[in-house]
């Protein structure tokens, strides 16, 4: 059993907004080996331990200056926040059990589509590659295995109407009869939805998306960089629409 745990870098664009300030939108997945759950859940504890740190971990928290009242670090300098940054991304790469995936969706190429109106569709349309490179993944797993490998998703929870809006959606990928939508053969039942503060799995998938948006959003590949070894490739070892897939497609891919 796998298990995809998946959250956003912030909130979507609406098709009003200045793309001059935030024209990418990310949603990232941490695929985790039912074996290598405890222990990488026991390393990010221990890390919180040494660091003495109470308190989840997002990508906002770590940015200059960020002294939410809820941030564990806020007391901390730069210095310190990118020194446990590094070792959160050294978790993730160092675990053979963990996978990272992440969708990057262009907002302003989005909206001239048809198919994508609104925020919340916005939001579906990053999501939906994510959960199919997500069963791409458990039909190689499987085929190494010689057995059919099963997952399921947990998402972050957002709030009623978000949550409920995501299920419908998530149903309908695993139902759909669509040629252009995947055959979820491998999800077991619906999107599990789970606050980001008691999901060590969802603190790592926040921090998976945080990096792939600097590095579209800023042009800043440092954390990426940390991390970039626990993406998904191809035989080849290609990223792009293998770990990472644009939305709408640049260019062709097969992942």
């Amino acid at each position: 059993m796998h298990i995809l745990f998946v959250d956003e870098s912030g909130t979507p664009p609406k098709p009003t907004a200045d793309f001059s300030k935030q024209r990418y939108f990310v949603i990232g997945g941490a695929v985790v080996h039912e074996a290598a759950w405890q222990r990488v859940r026991e390393k990010l504890l221990g890390l919180k331990a040494r660091r003495r740190i109470r308190g989840e971990f997002k990508w906002r928290y770590f940015a200059p200056g960020n002294a939410d009242e809820r941030n564990p670090m806020r007391a901390l300098d730069q210095f310190e926040r990118d020194s446990i940054r590094a070792e959160i991304f050294d978790i993730i790469n160092k675990d053979s059990g963990v996978t990272c995936l992440a969708c990057v969706a262009d907002a302003q190429i989005a909206y001239s589509y048809d198919s994508t109106k609104t925020a919340d569709e916005l939001y579906h349309a990053a999501y939906k590659p994510v959960t199919e490179r997500f069963q791409y993944f458990l039909q190689e797993f499987g085929r190494k295995t010689h057995n059919k490998e099963f997952g399921i998703v947990v998402c972050d929870h957002r709030g009623a109407n978000d949550d409920k809006r995501l299920r419908q959606h998530h149903d309908k990928l695993l139902y759909s009869s669509s040629e252009f939508t995947s055959r979820y053969n491998n999800l077991v039942e619906s999107v599990f939805l789970q606050p980001s503060n008691l999901s060590v799995g969802i603190q790592l998938a926040d921090m998976v998306a945080g990096a792939v948006w600097r590095k579209f959003e800023k042009n800043d590949d440092r954390y990426f960089n940390l991390v970039e070894a626990s993406f998904r490739r191809s035989k080849t070892g290609q990223i792009t629409g293998f770990g990472v897939v644009m939305y709408p497609k640049i260019r062709k891919d097969a992942g």
